[in-house]
């Protein structure tokens, strides 16, 4: 009678464990590179989720109005951010020259420093390969997304602002994509804690620790149910869209916002590893000039999924 009564409850709960997953809409991750030196991209798949927020740090800042999007297709996203090898491989090939000027957190505040760009982004050493390029301008960015196209005959692109916000939360719906608990994160996003903690820098640390004082190496802490690494902190990541505020209401289907004329600012999103705990939700809204450099930002590609 025993065994029978073990029998029945592995059946039962292997069967709950079945439906749980298959009612999650959350796939298992499916990555692939188109060359050695490509990143990896990760396939999205589609769904339907609220975008947005009303309120914001200000109201200059509001995150508003949510309005409900759908992404009816199938797309891939960068597993982590651009590195600094994937960068580099990319100006070698192009001798492209990026920006420079970059700005610096001097102890007190941000300022753009002679000679500083993505080999010297001020950290007081150099770089490390695996770790996020930064100190590149959404021009830069732009570069890159158009040599990896032409490399890998694939439509490579910036990831839209609807895009990139879906993918952030990967089915979640808290306030942050770590979910509602302010001082939850440090397993998942690397984000100014205790142990990057600095007296002069005016908000205070999230009461827990990533381990990383400065930049972290890509994929370094857990990856989000869509097994992309770093969605929040770490570095902002330019996307394609256009800045207003409020958000228009449409398009609703995934597709970036573009201006009919000049676009003086570009979006930004994920906050960074100094950034305030307010910023790194996946509604806010950065907002910078398209030549903006700093030792902040960064970014990942996104690919369309045609004929693969």
């Amino acid at each position: 009678m025993k065994l029978y009564h073990t029998l029945i409850l592995i059946i039962f709960f292997s069967f709950f464990s079945q439906v749980a997953r298959s009612d999650s809409n959350l796939p298992e991750e499916s990555s692939f590179k188109d060359c050695p030196e490509c990143p990896e991209m990760v396939t999205i798949p589609p769904g339907k989720f609220s975008m947005g927020y009303y309120g914001g740090v200000s109201k200059e800042r509001y995150e508003g109005p949510v309005r409900r999007v759908s992404i009816d297709y199938t797309f891939s996203l960068g597993k982590t951010e651009i590195t600094n090898y994937q960068y580099q491989r990319f100006v070698e090939d192009t001798g492209y020259v990026s920006g420079t000027g970059c700005a610096i957190w001097d102890g007190k505040t941000f300022f753009h420093t002679k000679g500083k760009d993505w080999k010297d982004p001020g950290y007081g050493r150099a770089p490390l390969p695996e770790e996020p390029v930064v100190c590149v301008t959404w021009y830069d960015v732009k570069e890159y997304v158009s040599w990896l196209a032409n490399k890998t005959n694939k439509p490579y692109r910036l990831p839209s602002e609807a895009e990139w916000e879906y993918a952030s939360r990967a089915g979640t719906s808290g306030k942050f994509t770590w979910g509602n608990d302010p001082n939850g994160g440090c397993d998942v996003a690397n984000i100014y804690d205790s142990s990057a903690f600095t007296p002069n820098r005016p908000w205070e640390p999230v009461k827990c620790d990533d381990g990383f004082s400065t930049v972290a190496p890509v994929a370094s802490l857990k990856p989000n149910s869509f097994g992309l690494y770093d969605m929040s902190g770490n570095v902002w990541e330019w996307v394609q869209d256009c800045y207003f505020m409020p958000i228009p209401l449409f398009p609703r289907d995934g597709s970036p916002v573009e201006a009919e004329g000049t676009c003086d600012r570009r979006a930004v999103k994920g906050g960074g590893w100094s950034s305030p705990l307010s910023w790194q939700r996946p509604t806010f809204r950065g907002r910078d000039p398209l030549d903006r450099i700093s030792h902040l930002f960064g970014f990942r590609v996104a690919l369309d999924l045609v004929d693969r």
